[in-house]
């Protein structure tokens, strides 16, 4: 049903979730129900996700409204326009993951399954500035790598280099 889950990255996560938001809290997870949204279930979340909704045409997240945080898990490098989704989380606390631009390899385009591109791979500074104009701060950041066994080049780059920027914002005081 998933690819191979991965665990480390899954269980920074979760320590960073479970740090800045303790259980029990409801979040909105922004996507389709994916393996992350269980594991936050079975360690006492309640979630709900946006199933399908096309965010680039309908910006307002049409859910429960009442939620502790939105999270987003790799998500807004597939929307062409994340500018108007941030503006309208109805949440004041947000977590999000965005996979980070590599010199070394080009943005991620699925043959396949049109939902499955990446329209943005973002540089962590270009992500920080996105939030900031769409009324977040920062309170906190991390990066990871995504490990790979397989010899070569790439690999052994993708070993040392970050790919995933997690980021933990609070929405400004208006």
């Amino acid at each position: 049903m998933y690819k191979k889950i991965p665990q480390k990255r899954y269980n920074s996560t979760l320590k960073m979730l479970q740090r800045i938001l303790p259980a029990p809290a409801r979040i909105l997870d922004l996507g389709v129900k994916n393996p992350f949204s269980e594991i936050m279930e079975q360690h006492g979340y309640e979630v709900q996700n946006t199933q399908g909704q096309d965010l680039d045409f309908n910006p307002k997240i049409e859910v429960d409204p009442n939620v502790d945080m939105v999270t987003s898990f790799e998500i807004f490098e597939h929307l062409l326009s994340p500018f108007k989704v941030l503006q309208h989380l109805p949440a004041d606390k947000l977590l999000v993951t965005v996979p980070l631009k590599l010199w070394f390899a080009a943005a991620y385009r699925s043959k396949t399954d049109t939902w499955d591109r990446h329209y943005h791979e973002f540089e962590d500074w270009q992500f920080d500035w996105l939030l900031e104009k769409t009324g977040w701060e920062i309170k906190e950041r991390a990066y990871w790598k995504n490990p790979s066994t397989k010899i070569g080049i790439r690999p052994l780059l993708r070993n040392i280099t970050p790919r995933y920027y997690a980021v933990y914002a609070e929405r400004k005081p208006s």
